[in-house]
């Protein structure tokens, strides 16, 4: 009798109307078991109708992804505000849609497509699959596609888009974020990643195309069309003959007696962080064993995001001390991001912020470039960070003459806007965000934790040669430029309404329209907030950095010269806090500093976050 039923349903699942009562759910129902033809995620929607989740249906089948700060990121799974085969195959259909538009050459160009090591059982999803799929869509429509044979770095795929002058690529990986999700990251033909309009015009040609095309589901093309070519080889040697570029002392490098410990997150970083520093003329950094090699379950930690700090990095920690190594370098899953530690004298691990990283990386970028160019114009030297990162480079420049430019969060701002000053004849030599993403030189216009790896070992082995430690080095950059104190923290909230009012209640705290004036005992003198476009500190109150309605940020300069942001995060369930003070170059009383900080994030928290009322997951440490 059940078999009879189930057979009863399987037919009724083939024929729309379902009886849900809801229209635009049965239709979405309907669209679903038409085109997906992964049997697993097919199985995952008709499971749930079988067992009536309307609610879950209604969540998984009524809304579509959207762009963030990293391009479209969600969960594996079965759904189109999910990452599975047909919302790649929606999406690359989008973007074929728009690039044809956008390029009377795309069918010379080409496109390419790059793919970490995540993946998902239960949903038959791997990155490879997503990859092959995209690949599969361009190639049915004669597009040439430069799709990687294996695994690769991120910022592989920026660098693969200018070499080979492609039109646009994507670049399957969820970064650092948890084991369930996967995402797809666009970079346009400068080799940054897309911003507006062409995210936005993007998703209008995504909803115009969301039904699969007739070869789009063909992946055999990527075994058999003469279009597909593999670009690793080439560009593996190319990147890494460009590296030659920020490297700066070879010959130390290969004397130094420092030993570094490198771990790859259980994702791509392994070979190519071992390549680089050949390159550079070192001994291969010491590979943490149970993390080298590629796991989508990241099976040995809690989370696979070397920012989390020492929590994360116990087995690299533990390696290094066994094998009396002084440095640790962790590239995250996809390797454009790095966390570095180093072992004090008191025997403890200093696990170094982003700001402080980038504290050392502008200091030690700007002080190779004097001793290599001593003719230059400096006023044609640029560092930029992320409006939320320290003000450290911009004290660097103040002091030393070149210029500082701020852009929105997320690499793509700084990406673009790379490319307009090396357009107009300018020179970059860093750029950073605070969530320990790096960029040294202009090779790749995105962040890369492979060649911030190797530059952090040559910096160290030559500080070494001074018996200075990275620590040091860095304490004295602070008493040259002023001590910058950051905290960067966040708290989980999975209810948007919430985080809605919270960011609303400051829009009209006392009354409507009213930011406040304090914070707790804190005076406030200036807001800026980047989701209305308002900003006090400017003449006509406009923000000069664009406005971004989709997401909330609010920024607080304080009277005593601390600056504070409120902001989501663009690729997790986030509200994250960023509090620095920057102090003048005499002002050496750091306990006073920090002590200033941390009362003024405790009251940035209690009066303006109010975890408690608002139900707020403190991150756990």
């Amino acid at each position: 009798m059940a078999e009879n039923a189930d057979d009863d349903l399987n037919s009724n699942l083939l024929h729309a109307p379902y009886l849900t009562g809801d229209p635009q759910l049965d239709t979405a129902i309907g669209q679903w078991l038409r085109w997906d033809k992964n049997p697993k995620t097919k199985e995952q929607i008709e499971n749930l109708l079988r067992n009536g989740m309307n609610k879950e249906l209604r969540d998984r089948l009524c809304c579509r992804m959207t762009f963030g700060t990293a391009g479209l990121r969600s969960a594996m799974g079965a759904g189109f505000c999910y990452i599975n085969d047909l919302t790649v195959i929606q999406s690359t259909q989008g973007m074929y849609k728009y690039l044809e538009r956008c390029f009377s050459d795309f069918k010379q160009r080409g496109f390419v497509v790059g793919y970490d090591t995540r993946g998902q059982v239960t949903s038959s999803c791997s990155s490879q699959r997503l990859a092959k799929l995209t690949a599969a869509v361009l190639l049915a429509k004669d597009i040439p596609v430069y799709l990687f044979s294996r695994y690769v770095p991120t910022p592989f795929v920026p660098y693969a888009v200018q070499e080979l002058k492609a039109v646009a690529g994507v670049m399957i990986t969820a970064s650092h974020n948890r084991k369930e999700d996967n995402g797809y990251k666009v970079y346009w033909e400068t080799g940054a990643q897309i911003t507006s309009p062409h995210d936005k015009e993007i998703l209008k040609c995504i909803e115009e195309c969301v039904e699969p095309w007739n070869d789009s589901w063909n992946d055999n093309l990527v075994d058999t069309s003469p279009l597909k070519k593999d670009p690793l080889q080439d560009i593996c040697k190319k990147y890494m003959e460009d590296l030659k570029k920020i490297c700066f002392y070879r010959d130390l490098n290969s004397k130094t007696t420092l030993k570094f410990v490198h771990t790859s997150f259980h994702g791509v970083g392994h070979d190519y962080v071992q390549l680089a520093f050949q390159v550079f003329g070192f001994k291969p950094p010491i590979p943490v064993p149970e993390q080298k090699d590629p796991d989508p379950d990241f099976s040995t930690v809690k989370c696979p995001n070397p920012e989390e700090g020492e929590s994360v990095l116990e087995l690299s920690l533990r390696l290094a001390e066994k094998e009396n190594a002084r440095i640790v370098l962790a590239t995250d899953p996809d390797a454009d991001r790095l966390a570095v530690a180093e072992l004090q004298e008191n025997g403890h691990w200093k696990v170094f912020t982003g700001n402080e990283l980038a504290a050392l990386f502008g200091w030690w970028m700007f002080d190779c470039w004097k001793k290599n160019k001593p003719n230059a114009d400096v006023k044609n030297v640029y560092m930029l960070a992320t409006t939320v990162s320290s003000k450290i480079l911009k004290a660097i420049a103040l002091k030393e003459g070149f210029h500082f430019e701020e852009t929105l969060p997320g690499f793509k701002w700084i990406g673009s806007r790379i490319k307009d000053l090396l357009g107009n004849g300018k020179e970059v030599l860093f750029a950073f965000e605070e969530s320990i993403g790096f960029l040294c030189g202009t090779s790749v216009l995105d962040k890369d934790g492979v060649s911030a790896a190797v530059v952090v070992a040559e910096m160290a082995s030559f500080l070494d040669t001074r018996k200075v430690t990275l620590m040091e080095q860095l304490t004295k950059v602070y008493e040259i430029y002023g001590y910058h104190m950051s905290k960067t923290s966040y708290f989980l909230c999975y209810d948007p309404p919430t985080i809605k009012t919270i960011f609303e209640r400051i829009r009209n705290f006392e009354s409507p329209k009213e930011y406040p004036k304090f914070c707790g005992a804190f005076a406030i003198l200036h807001v800026r907030d980047i989701t209305t476009g308002y900003d006090s500190s400017q003449p006509n109150k406009k923000s000069v950095l664009p406005v971004s309605k989709n997401s909330q940020m609010i920024t607080f300069t304080f009277q005593n010269g601390c600056v504070a942001t409120l902001r989501t995060s663009g690729t997790e369930p986030k509200i994250k806090y960023y509090a620095e003070m920057c102090a003048s170059p005499g002002q050496s009383d750091t306990t006073f500093l920090e002590e200033e900080l941390k009362k003024l994030i405790d009251a940035l928290i209690e009066n303006f976050l109010e975890p408690s009322k608002n139900a707020l997951v403190w991150r756990s440490v």
